[in-house]
């Protein structure tokens, strides 16, 4: 649908764009990437015909852009600019009426129910309706950027340019707008190009995004392989963390500013923060730690600095065991979100607990294990602190890494105790959170061969192996009064 071969040109003083070349496919939605000064509100004017150029070539639909007549490229192609200022006070329908113009044969003698229904429809989709009768200089500037959209939806283009469209929009029109714009892109094979200064909607919302530098294309493909970490740090200049997105398939930024921390990296997770009471187990960091974790809150991958181990009856039943626990957590003061919650009906005097250190590296572990029935599977809850900042990469590996240790002990006491034998290495009760201080140097990699991968097995080990003999004991001389 638009074809750009080596454009060239600017203004008088200077070329802007240097050789730019790319194409856009009929009913695609086409993002426009680029810092400050790159040249991208350029291109689109090139584009648009609002501005010459001083070489290469721009083609709509085959045909070269400088054939068309400024009437049939109104039918073409609609404009919809960063800033658009209204000189008359007309109302808000009339202004999108104006969209209409390009269709008449002459202005407005032939006005029609078809462009009475299509002012009407746009007006609807772009959230407008109610502000109909008022005049365009009284609206704020989310409204009048709505009703400027509705102007150039009206003149039911093949190709809809935009510069920066969700200016000025709240955060729920900036939606609405960009799922219209992705339907009628769809259903309706518009072609969309448009700018964006926000990189992680036009991740979500575009086909391929064009990323710009000092007037040069530097890559035209997917969101994926455009919004690539180190490509936006070297381009934006500044710090950026490069995340999926929790729901959809696309990659999203997430800035990372300058901060302090008040511990110098020497912070330490120990039994100094530990409260033990009778029916729980509580860790109280003074810093959220990030967390990943299988609790009954908490659960996913977040930051937290509570940590509630909290112990119920044998006969504990719920229907809604998640909605009760935060409940709970709520009583004893807590906010469920910055809290990671297990719940288990093992006593808190068999839990196990302790510090391990080597090679500069240190964590903290808290097993409680038992069966919540003489005859029932166990139930083991691991929690794993880390002093130290890992990759996610080695969140992954910790709980591996902890999974395969608490699996050498139940084999290892296989059969050596009752309610034990035969039985599964573990069952769907059982919970596990890794949370890390994330201050000091990055470490990479816990699997099992390498340093802190051996601190948490020999952690895990230990720690697993002690709660289960504690257990066992609790219930020998539970036996024996």
């Amino acid at each position: 649908m638009i074809t750009v071969k080596n454009l060239t040109g600017g203004y008088a003083g200077g070329e802007v764009l240097k050789g730019i070349s790319f194409e856009v496919g009929k009913g695609e939605l086409f993002g426009i990437l680029g810092p400050n000064g790159s040249g991208k509100t350029t291109l689109l004017k090139m584009i648009s015909g609002a501005l010459d150029f001083s070489a290469g070539a721009i083609e709509l639909d085959g045909r070269p852009l400088t054939q068309y007549s400024p009437k049939q490229l109104a039918r073409m192609m609609a404009v919809l600019p960063q800033h658009s200022d209204q000189a008359f006070p007309y109302s808000v329908k009339e202004t999108v009426s104006l969209g209409r113009y390009a269709h008449q044969k002459g202005w407005f003698h032939s006005w029609s129910e078809e462009d009475e229904q299509i002012v009407l429809k746009v007006m609807d989709q772009t959230g407008i309706t109610q502000l109909q009768e008022k005049s365009i200089v009284e609206l704020s500037g989310g409204e009048k950027q709505r009703v400027y959209l509705a102007q150039a939806l009206a003149q039911q283009p093949r190709i809809l340019l935009l510069d920066e469209p969700t200016n000025h929009l709240d955060l729920s029109f900036q939606k609405e707008l960009l799922d219209l714009l992705k339907k009628w892109a769809s259903e309706e094979e518009l072609t969309v190009v448009s700018i964006f200064h926000d990189l992680n909607l036009a991740s979500l919302y575009c086909d391929r995004l064009l990323l710009m530098k000092n007037g040069e294309v530097l890559i035209v493909d997917s969101p994926v392989e455009v919004l690539k970490e180190e490509r936006i740090k070297s381009v934006y200049k500044t710090q950026i963390k490069n995340h999926p997105h929790p729901e959809i398939a696309k990659p999203q930024l997430l800035l990372v500013p300058e901060t302090e921390s008040d511990h110098d990296g020497v912070f330490k997770i120990d039994d100094r923060f530990l409260d033990v009471g009778h029916d729980r187990i509580i860790l109280q960091s003074p810093v959220k730690l990030r967390t990943m974790s299988s609790g009954i809150t908490g659960a996913g991958i977040g930051w937290h600095s509570s940590f509630v181990h909290r112990v119920v009856p044998m006969e504990y039943d719920c229907s809604d065991h998640k909605a009760e626990m935060a409940q709970y957590l709520q009583d004893k003061r807590f906010l469920p979100s910055e809290t990671v919650g297990m719940m288990t009906a093992v006593p808190v005097e068999t839990a196990s607990y302790r510090s391990f250190e080597t090679e500069g590296m240190s964590i903290f572990i808290i097993v409680s294990a038992g069966s919540t029935h003489r005859d029932s599977p166990r139930n083991i809850n691991t929690w794993l602190f880390i002093n130290g900042r890992i990759s996610e990469e080695a969140f992954i590996q910790s709980a591996m890494t902890a999974a395969e240790a608490k699996i050498s002990v139940l084999q290892e006491l296989e059969g050596s105790g009752p309610g034990f034998a035969g039985q599964p290495a573990g069952i769907s009760t059982d919970s596990i959170c890794i949370a890390a201080t994330q201050q000091g140097e990055e470490i990479s990699y816990a699997g099992t061969a390498t340093p802190l991968g051996k601190l948490i097995s020999e952690g895990i080990y230990t720690c697993t192996k002690e709660a289960i003999l504690n257990y066992r004991n609790s219930k020998s001389a539970f036996k024996l009064q």
